[in-house]
């Protein structure tokens, strides 16, 4: 599947209230060590390796919602993925019969963006093609992503500008860690996650090395809701596609505390948690991973995006509490 967004108006979900702060912008193209915005409701920090939130603290409830990242057991927070989402056969990027040295999920994320735009409630970072970005991804391109406070929500948008005189394919996707549980003294069977609407579920299988195999697998729901368990990710991420639902809401048994993930622009969905870890991955994704035993070029990867010359990509998601 593909599609070319080109400019694309920003969907406004229905627990959103578009109004923001007055407060003075400010410009520039600097390197600081980490950006924070905060309104009435939420405080969130962001760091220039990879554009990556670091912290969603709940200022209602004094919850730390992000994952902080213990090295000992998965050291991401939220990371950006880009200019692939998932892993590469041989970890190598087909463009035009010739070959690139991919990592898993891009090197977005190993990079360092520029703040080029923030104020109290918005930042914007930038990460421009450059002499090292051309030697593994042969695109000229300004990868942006957007935060946004509104009220009680964080809008995520990532923003694809084509530099080239041609066509340009990528994928993107985000990958954000959710503490489960939420407070201390909690059990992670505690918690379950709600589907917009019920859904036929079904997850596409991955090898051992991360790449489709072709198989899925059907998931019993319990009406709209998925129970968490600390064993249910021990084959790998699951992988959805095509869902009905476009937001997903974690909630607990024990109190009414939630989180939401809505995503309108995104067709694929991955869950995942390092088994026993106090997390919850929920990734929305424009791309996946290759299929094993078929390394094909990146203009026939399975849900790549196509963005002509001229055109501006946009895709948000939101997280709300």
């Amino acid at each position: 599947m593909s599609s070319n967004l080109g400019l694309v108006p920003l969907f406004e979900p229905k627990f959103i209230k578009n109004k923001f702060l007055n407060s003075v912008v400010v410009k520039s193209t600097q390197v600081k060590p980490m950006t924070t915005i905060e309104n009435d409701f939420l405080k969130v920090s962001i760091r220039n390796k990879g554009g990556e939130m670091t912290s969603i603290y709940n200022k209602v409830s004094g919850v730390e919602h992000l994952w902080q990242a213990d090295a000992n057991i998965w050291p991401w927070h939220a990371p950006n993925l880009f200019p692939v989402v998932g892993g590469l056969i041989d970890n190598e990027l087909l463009v035009n019969g010739k070959t690139y040295k991919m990592e898993r999920h891009g090197f977005n994320r190993q990079s360092e963006l520029l703040l080029i735009e923030s104020n109290d409630v918005s930042a914007k970072f930038s990460l421009p093609h450059s002499d090292q970005t051309l030697k593994v991804f042969p695109y000229k391109f300004d990868f942006q992503i957007n935060y946004d406070l509104i009220e009680n929500a964080l809008r995520v948008t990532y923003k694809v500008i084509n530099q080239e005189h041609n066509e340009i394919f990528f994928s993107v996707g985000g990958h954000p860690a959710f503490n489960v549980p939420f407070n201390t003294g909690e059990s992670y069977e505690d918690y379950y996650l709600e589907f917009e609407t019920e859904e036929k579920l079904e997850k596409h299988l991955l090898s051992a090395e991360g790449f489709f195999t072709g198989e899925t697998q059907p998931v019993k729901l319990d009406g709209k809701k998925l129970p968490l368990t600390r064993d249910m990710f021990i084959q790998d991420a699951w992988v959805l596609k095509n869902l009905r639902s476009r937001e997903l809401t974690i909630k607990s048994d024990k109190h009414d505390q939630t989180l939401s993930v809505e995503f309108p622009h995104f067709n694929y969905l991955g869950l995942w948690a390092k088994p026993g870890a106090d997390f919850l991955c929920i990734e929305p994704w424009l791309g996946c991973a290759d299929t094993a035993g078929k390394h094909v070029d990146i203009t026939q990867k399975e849900a790549i995006q196509k963005l002509k010359y001229g055109h501006v990509f946009e895709a948000a998601f939101f997280i709300s509490i």
